[in-house]
């Protein structure tokens, strides 16, 4: 049984070595090797770089220390060895015409140096089956909506089918999955669309393509990695500063990096302008200026431009930042005295004319005069003429080219022919009337409708439609007060805009002034009133304040003995009535009344002879014997001195007919 098994192993051995004993032959021929200096371990790759071509290329892979190394190419067709060729260098050409293009052949390569020997393998095939193209050539990457897309030029004019390898630059080493996509052919060039990628992130890409056009076609090689930046989303943040310089507008603009994913290959800043070409004005032609810093200087003239900034990376381009620039100075511009329609046009001097239509120096229509010869010129003039209108307003400039700078020379309003308003000031109305003044208010004539430079407004008052009184009012005023006007009174008004041609339509109205009010002038009394009352009372005060600080002096009193005569010596007799005096005394403190207290009585003798009652030295008798008569009662009644006087004091005397009540005051 044993010998059974080992017979039959080695038997199988025998099958075995027999299946393999073609390719030992086969290896046994193909390498020969002298020495250890040379080897060929892979066969030729024989091809053309496309279908059109008539020229083949050979390339091999070999290991060789020799520096003399020769390498000779051999095919066989139909058992007949063909020696096409010795070459040193490595892909080798051969012309279809030396080769059997459309038939299968072997083909190999014998390497020989001076101190070793090598063959190849075989390759055996049909030639013209085989294309290899080159490498992608040119590879660019844009962002588009939809993806990215990747050009190459196209080596044939069909499509072909590439290999994508895709990596994040942030990311490791390891490329993303393979994407085998059929190009599309575009204006000689391959485009692929990549999709389902991160817009804001920076890729590295490499290709290879092939030809669909053969039955056995060959991988390209790849093609050197392609960075792909990010794209650029967001225009620029620019800053801008403005200097004015005898007719020059010198523009600094500057802007902020753009993010490093966008920026990881050379940003490069786009500034171009809508007016300049070579930094002057009036050319068709516009100068682009391309930086790779985040500033820009621009020079400009005194007319309207747009400034635009756009960033742009070999990937994509930015949207456009947009410096507008209206015109410069644009206040108290005036008429133009004199323009160059009419004049000779320097060859370094240009004309533009912008047609308005309302407030704002924005142009409708935009007219360019340069000069280009003596014809053009007149040409050219004639028909910016035919091409105005009548009492249309202009915006004139002129410009010239200094020191490679645009320069406005002159910059004013034209009219080719000027008319008088069309239309009156607009809203007129009157506010804020009062007994002598009042408030006018208008808007300004729509500059449409001036058909002219207006020069000023004209304003005429008329009183109760009798005399009229006209002024003129500056164009800027769109008010004026009205002053010293007569209280009560009707004012019938009318304003109208004038030019040079003449006064426009006017705009009227009317007011009547307000009324003297009774209660203004009760005011005034009133305050006329208090003001003097006032005068007084300070008067006054002034006075008491003079006497307490300075009292008077007193004056004595000289009596006037002045004699007079009686007018008749007749005399008047009256009878002298005399009544009972009766004198109290006043009670002390501590004294009751129960005591008694002498009371003085005394009757006056009635003198029947008295004849002349109003003498002085009767009166004066009479007077004395009553005071004598008291102050011996008085003297009787053993009263202190002070009582005495207390009852002198308190006495009451009762004469013709009258008493008076003396009272005297208490020490």
């Amino acid at each position: 049984m044993t010998i059974f098994l080992n017979f039959q192993h080695l038997m199988e051995t025998i099958v075995h070595w027999s299946s393999l004993q073609g390719f030992i032959f086969f290896l046994f021929l193909t390498t020969i090797n002298k020495g250890s200096g040379c080897e060929l371990p892979s066969s030729p790759e024989c091809f053309r770089q496309n279908n059109e071509q008539s020229v083949y290329f050979c390339e091999w892979s070999f290991n060789t220390n020799a520096s003399d190394a020769r390498f000779d190419f051999y095919f066989n067709f139909i058992g007949m060895k063909t020696r096409l060729g010795e070459t040193t260098k490595n892909p080798y050409e051969i012309v279809a015409e030396k080769l059997i293009v459309g038939s299968k052949i072997d083909i190999w390569i014998e390497g020989n140096s001076s101190s070793s020997s090598c063959m190849s393998p075989r390759w055996s095939g049909v030639l013209k089956d085989r294309v290899k193209y080159e490498a992608p050539q040119n590879v660019s990457g844009s962002w588009w909506s939809n993806g990215l897309i990747l050009s190459w030029l196209a080596p044939e004019t069909y499509p072909a089918l590439a290999e994508v390898h895709i990596r994040p630059m942030d990311a490791p080493t390891n490329y993303l999955v393979p994407r085998f996509i059929n190009t599309t052919l575009e204006a000689l060039k391959y485009k692929v669309l990549i999709v389902n990628l991160q817009r804001d992130k920076a890729y590295l890409v490499r290709i290879r393509h092939r030809s669909t056009r053969v039955k056995d076609p060959l991988w390209s090689n790849w093609n050197p990695d392609l960075v792909v930046p990010a794209e650029l989303e967001h225009e620029p943040e620019i800053t801008s500063t403005l200097e004015l310089s005898n007719g020059t507008r010198k523009v600094m603009l500057t802007w902020k990096p753009m993010p490093s994913a966008a920026a990881v290959t050379n940003v490069t800043f786009n500034v171009k302008d809508t007016q300049s070409s070579h930094d002057c004005p009036c050319r068709k032609k516009k100068k682009e200026h391309n930086t790779e810093q985040n500033s820009a200087t621009v020079y400009v003239s005194y007319s309207s431009v747009n400034i635009t900034v756009v960033a742009k990376n070999p990937a994509s381009q930015s949207p456009q930042a947009v410096i507008r620039l209206p015109v410069a100075s644009a206040t108290n511009l005036k008429i133009c005295n004199e323009t160059l329609l009419n004049g000779k046009l320097k060859k370094t001097t240009c004309v533009e004319l912008y047609e308005l239509q309302d407030a704002q120096l924005k142009p409708k229509t935009v007219m360019i005069l340069t000069a280009r010869g003596k014809e053009k010129r007149k040409e050219q003039i004639q028909q910016i003429k035919t091409n105005m209108r009548d009492y249309i307003r202009y915006l004139y400039f002129e410009h010239r080219c200094v020191n490679g700078k645009p320069q406005t020379v002159q910059m004013c309003f034209f009219y080719k022919k000027e008319g008088v308003p069309n239309k009156e000031p607009q809203e007129l109305f009157v506010s804020d009337e009062t007994q002598n003044s009042a408030q006018l208010f208008w808007k300004p004539i729509p500059y449409e409708h001036r058909r002219g430079f207006l020069t000023h407004y004209i304003l005429c008052v008329k009183i109760n439609s009798q005399n009229e009184e006209c002024f003129n009012i500056s164009t800027t005023k769109t008010s004026y007060r009205l002053k010293n006007l007569t209280p009560d009174t009707r004012y019938n008004i009318s304003l109208a805009g004038v030019t040079r041609t003449g006064k426009g339509l006017q705009a009227t109205a009317f007011f009547i002034t307000l009324s003297e009010s009774p209660v203004n002038v009760w005011l005034s009394f009133g305050l006329l009133f208090g003001f003097f009352l006032f005068s007084t009372m300070c008067t006054v005060v002034l006075k008491r304040i003079r006497i307490l600080i300075l009292p008077p002096v007193p004056t004595p009193v000289i009596p006037d003995f002045t004699s007079r005569q009686p007018e008749s010596e007749q005399k008047w007799e009256r009878k002298e009535e005399v009544d009972e005096l009766t004198l109290l005394q006043l009670l002390q403190e501590g004294t009751s009344v129960t005591e008694k207290t002498p009371v003085f009585t005394e009757k006056w003798s009635d003198g029947s002879d008295m004849e002349n009652e109003g003498s002085d030295s009767e009166g004066s008798s009479d007077e004395c014997e009553s005071s004598n008569s008291t102050s011996q009662a008085l003297r009787k009644s053993g009263m202190t001195d002070i009582e005495k006087m207390d009852v002198e004091l308190a006495m009451l005397i009762y004469r013709n007919g009258l008493v008076f009540d003396v009272k005297g005051e208490s020490p």
